[in-house]
This record gives C-alpha cells, sequence and structure tokens, in this order.
C-alpha cells in the first residue's frame, strides 16, 4: 500500500469500511440497499476528495484493516476445520481408541494383507 496512489488507497478504504459497515448494521437488523449505497457514495466521494491530503491516514487504515480481516479469517478457517474434524469423528492425535473412529488399527491388520507396492 505504500507505493500506492492515493485513489487506489481511497477505494481500499471504501472497501474495508464498506465491509465492516455492512457486518455492523447487519448484525443490528438495520440492513438495507439504500443505506448501503449511501455510505458507500459518502464514503468514496469524501475520500477521494482529500485522497493526497491523508494519504498516509488511508494507509494505515488499509494496513489495519487488512491485519483484522485476515485475522478473522484465519479464526474462521481453523473453527471450520476443527468443527469438521470433530463431525467425522477424527482424532488427529489419536489421543483415544475409539471403535467409530476412521484410522486403522495397525496391531488388528493381518500379515497376509499387507502387501507391498511398487
Amino acid at each position: 500500500m505504500e507505493t500506492s496512489s492515493p485513489r487506489f488507497k481511497s477505494f481500499a478504504v471504501t472497501a474495508g469500511l464498506s465491509f465492516w459497515f455492512f457486518l455492523i448494521i447487519s448484525s443490528t437488523g438495520f440492513f438495507s440497499i439504500e443505506l448501503m449505497g449511501l455510505f458507500v457514495i459518502s464514503v468514496l466521494v469524501i475520500t477521494q476528495i482529500f485522497a493526497k491530503k491523508v494519504s498516509s491516514g488511508l494507509n494505515i487504515f488499509a494496513i489495519i484493516n487488512t491485519k483484522i480481516f485476515l485475522g478473522i479469517l484465519f479464526i474462521l478457517v481453523v473453527s471450520v476445520y476443527g468443527i469438521l474434524l470433530r463431525l467425522l469423528k477424527v482424532d488427529l492425535l489419536r489421543l483415544k481408541k475409539q471403535s467409530d473412529s476412521y484410522w486403522l488399527d495397525v496391531e488388528q491388520t493381518k500379515s497376509h494383507r499387507i502387501r507391498k507396492q511398487y
């Protein structure tokens, strides 16, 4: 973002603010397309007008917004994997022996069933 033009930073900050505005307004139940459009247009116009003067501020906001968004995305992905592994009853660390787990028990496999694959 440091080498980007102030106009591009303005678009990036508008997209970030619009995302957070959408999340907050949707969670409160007051979302409407007109309100979202008004917010996006007003923020875009203001940031485009003052893009050169507040370029460093836009840069800092874009970096902070990206870090927060990527942190939330990382937590979401880890949570989804954890939930899926729990639902599939997969014990990645093999801490417990379970009869309904998908892991193969090597001690119970007969030696005549094991073949070398080349």
